[in-house]
């Protein structure tokens, strides 16, 4: 189909627009960010005041929160997408007896909403001693995260090349073989794509780190980021250079896996 000049013009121009819209918030976060906290600061020095993040990493003991953002979204990446892949197998290669009701249980775990579930899991949780733990932050993410996960991988294996999992079982190719030998290398861009969305939600979740954890001994950066904000209501430039530090890591995973990410979302990983 042809595109006239003035179509096209026009369809930059609404891009630009959106794009404008979209990144203004954050070019007015880091403007902040970079600004001179206190009129000395204005007097003494350039234009822009990188000693902001470091005052925000330490004022804010962003070490500490980060470190414990940084356990708890390993343990749930790696838990997650592990069975993630093995149950999206499961349900994505084979037809077996109750397959399609057991996928639909799995399915609630998108459906439930955090806030309907965080209380009487924090009760399951101090029963057996697990609050005020990593893994009383992480397991309630793992959980929501497979949901999410085995719905994702079982749209990529049900359209995988049928032929290529014949070959290989003609080779004398068992299950485990065929999942982590054939199938997972090839779905490498709906594997990143998984592996990015679960960090990036488990990084940024507050309730549950909140309701988990009532002893504040184990602050996610969510939570001291928010802290912060209470110590330095009035004091909007500290502020916005600890959230520029809580999103770091974020923008940093996400260059390095875009290519990937975006091919993912353009493969459609998501077919039915």
């Amino acid at each position: 189909m042809r595109v006239s000049p003035v179509e096209r013009a026009w369809n930059y121009a609404i891009l630009i627009v959106f794009a404008l819209i979209a990144l203004a918030p954050v070019v007015t976060i880091l403007q902040r960010a970079l600004a001179p906290e206190t009129p000395a600061d204005a007097e003494a020095g350039g234009p822009l005041h990188w000693e902001n993040f470091a005052r925000a990493w330490e004022q804010g003991r962003f070490s500490e929160y980060m470190g414990n953002s940084l356990q708890v979204a390993v343990v749930v990446v790696v838990l997650a997408t592990l069975f993630s892949i093995m149950a999206g197998y499961a349900f994505g290669a084979f037809e077996f007896r109750g397959s399609r009701a057991l996928f639909y249980v799995f399915l609630l775990g998108i459906m439930v909403p955090t806030e309907a579930i965080v209380v009487p899991l924090f009760f399951d949780l101090r029963a057996v001693g697990l609050t005020n733990t990593i893994w009383a932050i992480a397991l309630p993410q793992v959980a929501q995260s497979v949901a999410f996960g085995t719905f994702w991988m079982r749209s990529y294996f049900r359209g995988a090349n049928r032929s290529i999992i014949e070959a290989a079982r003609l080779d004398g190719a068992g299950h485990s073989r065929v999942l982590w030998q054939v199938l997972v290398p090839v779905a490498r861009p709906a594997v990143v794509t998984l592996v990015l969305l679960t960090f990036m939600w488990t990084w940024n979740e507050f309730l549950i780190p909140l309701v988990m954890s009532p002893n504040a001994q184990l602050r996610t950066a969510p939570l001291g980021l928010a802290l912060f904000q209470g110590q330095y209501v009035q004091g909007t430039t500290l502020l916005a250079a600890g959230a520029v530090l809580v999103a770091l890591p974020m923008v940093i995973l996400y260059l390095f896996l875009q290519r990937h990410f975006i091919q993912g979302m353009l493969e459609g990983a998501v077919k039915d």
